[in-house]
């Protein structure tokens, strides 16, 4: 069975940090993208950021300059720093995976709050 164990989540103030992993296990074959999304109440879930398995990254508009992505291909593993982080960053996180055969796989979802 896929498995995707996400960790890191929490609640911020603004202007603080904080880093999310994930972790791939089981039957994923051959992990192509990794990535976040997120959804916040009464929002669409929606890509924060992405990584391929040659290290081609892309950012929502939101989150470029603050955030960064990087994966441990040796780990399945893909982590989230977050920083400079504001109240529209609250969320539940979801991490994401999909294989070279096009399978998606998706995490239970992490809540990051960030308030005063």
């Amino acid at each position: 069975q896929a498995q995707l164990v996400e960790s890191g989540g929490g609640l911020v103030q603004p202007g603080g940090s904080l880093k999310l992993s994930c972790a791939a296990s089981g039957s994923i074959v051959s992990i192509n993208v990794m990535g976040w999304y997120r959804q916040a109440p009464g929002k669409e879930r929606e890509l924060v950021a992405r990584i391929t398995s040659g290290g081609t990254v892309n950012y929502a508009d939101s989150v470029k300059g603050r955030f960064t992505i990087s994966r441990d291909n040796a780990k399945n593993t893909v982590y989230l720093q977050m920083n400079s982080l504001k109240p529209e960053d609250t969320a539940v996180y979801f991490c994401h995976v999909r294989a070279r055969t096009y399978s998606n796989y998706w995490g239970q979802g992490t809540q990051v709050t960030v308030s005063s």
